[in-house]
């Protein structure tokens, strides 16, 4: 499998990375999003929304686990941290399946359900405010989109 990198100065970099990537997006894709609180994931996402034309403000689905947002594509943002138990059937793969993009942070947390082809994206903190994304894709479909996105 191979990995890509990109390397965030600051958040502007963040968002606008995101909202590169989401241009090339289509009705079920995944994206399964790691990192510790505070590295970045709800920037990223919001960087997300603005390019699939969301005007709703983005945050965090902390405590409802699932966000929805419509604009070119539906986005469904989920916070799956506080799921208790990683095989309780919450519908995710409706999700999965739907005719929206899906954002998953701490999807390591559902594992199980997740679809077998999708783009992990890691954030690590670096110095300085910087971040380091490491993505993962899983099939096809998101190697060809590593391609295109990581300049």
């Amino acid at each position: 499998m191979n990995r890509y990198e990109f390397i965030s100065t600051n958040p502007n970099d963040t968002f606008e990375f995101s909202n590169r990537l989401a241009k090339h997006l289509c009705p079920g894709d995944v994206i399964a999003l790691e990192g510790d609180l505070g590295a970045g994931k709800t920037t990223f996402t919001k960087g997300l929304a603005h390019g699939l034309e969301i005007k709703r403000n983005v945050n965090s689905p902390t405590f409802t686990i699932i966000k929805e947002y419509q604009g070119r594509l539906p986005l469904y943002h989920m916070d799956v941290y506080r799921v208790e138990d990683s095989f309780e059937d919450l519908g995710f793969d409706e999700y999965f399946e739907g005719d929206g993009v899906t954002v998953v942070e701490w999807a390591h947390l559902i594992e199980g359900q997740l679809p077998s082809e999708l783009l992990t994206i890691y954030i690590y903190l670096g110095e300085n405010g910087s971040r380091q994304f490491v993505l993962e894709p899983k099939g096809k479909r998101y190697e060809e989109l590593c391609k295109e996105i990581i300049l």
